[in-house]
């Protein structure tokens, strides 16, 4: 009787959870049904002229002084998408720390252009106000390192303090569907956005864009900042993506509350930004996919290597090089603000190597100390040559481009400091390079003519996972080099299959983590043992 592993369990488990979660996702964008009265229909549904005006203040419920207005868009399209830089007054009170807010005003359309002091509160009149300011802490300013800098035009107000910066962008959208709603039928996220007329009939929805409302679009506001520019955006949304933006906006500040910073929320926020439902499905599912296949690839390849006696055919300056630039890559995405779901499967990735170059150098941790076992066998000596002689050949090619890229960005790049110099430097000579440092590996097995030696089954879930991370390269967050490095991974994995098509492996050998002439000593003994068994017969 066939048992399943915990391993199988766990996986098929975490499918069934990940299917569920898309089918609950999925429920969301099913259109509003309404099963009991009275109905409450959209104004929009009678097709009114409107009429769109753009207000800004340094207050939420300014008086009329304190207001601008910025636009005002009569017999207005509220069906497609509408977009204009605006260039804004920034008031005194503003750029003395101050806050600045934007009031959008969706109202019927007539022969006068909407005023704030002679607006109307109620009736076919929906006001939406929103913050147009954030206080964070000014990016680090780079320059170059040899001493060539600009001089800046403006002065921070702040060192290391926040202060109040200004969205470049401000992104609204509306409920443009048709639903017809009864009080019991409103979703528990929509409950306090609905207003109903004298009509029955609920006014047009108006909110900012969370998605879109991003910490990149921010800009220092400085005492001279006394004109500055937005991109106003609209755009018409369905029921299904106002509510998954209503619901990850909540979810978000439970994020929040358990210590995620504004920087990972934001990195998250990107992911469902301009999606419709099959991307979104589609990014669900593939995310879904490769935390699993990571989590198979680093449990596959720690098995491999604890159960490792033999490091015939391994090379130790791929292991050793592969440790450094995981150690480094990691450091890097942590200097840059990554994503967590690019920093965490990143550092786990470093110690796992880490552990590994602990294994391959054959080095005893213990209280007394640390000792390292020398003995090494006929065919580990074997590979150890091979290995040196492609590490010379390697040296001849890497060394130079490392340093000559490094010499070039000091000398034509800005930087935040020399230990970001250094760390950039490193990163992209990886990035560019690092299947480079896979030649020893590749060189050792065209000596022995066999794999044998290599975890596949970790392998080829890296395989699979560094497709997914082609299709991830575009949707998450992270450095231009990093995201290069993943088309460049596709090549080695590539380079590793054919080499596994050319030197097949027997896969009637079963793997004991001996080294091939250990198999070779077991075998005969077992052959001596039959021959005495066949003459005691």
């Amino acid at each position: 009787m066939y048992i399943p592993s915990i391993t199988t369990i766990l996986a098929s488990l975490f499918i069934i959870y990940l299917g569920n979660s898309i089918w609950s996702v999925a429920q969301l964008f099913r259109n509003i049904q309404c099963t009991s009265v009275p109905c409450y229909t959209s104004f929009l549904a009678i097709n009114p002229n409107l009429q769109l005006a753009i207000f800004t203040s340094p207050t939420r419920s300014p008086i009329a002084s304190e207001t601008t207005k910025l636009l005002n868009i009569r017999r207005w399209d509220y069906t497609n998408e509408y977009e204009k830089e605006i260039k804004i007054d920034v008031p005194l009170k503003t750029r003395r720390n101050g806050t600045l807010y934007m009031q959008v005003v969706v109202a019927l359309d007539s022969e006068k252009d909407l005023e704030w002091k002679t607006l109307r509160r109620d009736g076919p009149t929906v006001v939406h106000t929103f913050l147009l300011t954030e206080y964070v802490v000014p990016r680090p300013k780079t320059f170059n390192l040899l001493g060539e800098t600009e001089k800046p035009k403006e002065k921070s107000m702040s060192r290391g303090k926040p202060v109040s910066h200004l969205y470049s962008s401000a992104n609204v959208i509306m409920l443009t569907d048709l639903i017809s709603v009864s009080q019991d039928d409103v979703p528990p996220e929509m409950a306090n956005l609905f207003r109903i007329n004298k009509n029955g009939e609920f006014l047009p929805i108006v909110r900012s864009d969370y998605f879109n409302t991003r910490l990149k679009d921010l800009v220092e506001i400085t005492k001279n900042s006394t004109e500055m520019n937005i991109n106003f955006h609209y755009s018409p949304v369905g029921v299904g993506k106002l509510r998954v933006m209503l619901m990850i906006e909540l979810g978000t500040k439970s994020l929040s509350k358990m210590g995620f910073s504004r920087k990972e929320i934001d990195d998250m926020k990107e992911i469902f930004s301009n999606t419709n439902l099959y991307l979104l499905m589609g990014t669900f599912f593939v995310g879904g996919i490769h935390v699993l296949f990571d989590f198979l690839s680093f449990k596959n390849d720690v098995s491999f290597w604890r159960k490792k006696k033999s490091y015939e055919g391994l090379s130790t300056t791929t292991v050793l090089w592969r440790a450094i630039s995981s150690m480094i890559v990691f450091l890097f995405l942590m200097d840059e603000g990554s994503s967590l779901l690019i920093i965490v499967p990143s550092g786990i990735g470093a110690f796992i190597e880490i552990w590994k170059c602990k294994k391959i150098l054959k080095i005893d941790i213990t209280l007394k100390g640390i000792k390292r076992i020398t003995d090494t066998d006929k065919k580990e000596s074997k590979t150890q040559q091979f290995d040196k002689e492609a590490l010379k050949y390697l040296s001849y090619i890497l060394y130079p481009l490392v340093i000559g890229g490094a010499i070039y960005s000091l000398l034509y790049h800005p930087h935040k400091s020399w230990y970001s110099w250094t760390l950039s430097s490193l990163v992209h000579g990886i990035y560019a390079f690092e299947f480079l440092f896979m030649l020893p590996q590749l060189f050792i097995n065209y000596k022995l003519k066999s794999v044998a030696a290599l975890p596949w089954r970790a392998f080829m879930y890296k395989a699979f996972n560094t497709f997914i991370d082609d299709i991830f390269a575009f949707i998450i967050k992270m450095p231009t080099a990093h995201r290069l490095a993943c088309f460049r991974d596709d090549i080695v994995f590539l380079i590793y299959l054919y080499q596994r098509w050319l030197y097949p492996v027997d896969k009637t050998r079963i793997d004991n983590g001996l080294s091939v002439g250990s198999v070779d000593k077991v075998a005969e003994r077992e052959e001596d043992v039959e021959q005495e068994t066949k003459k005691d017969k």
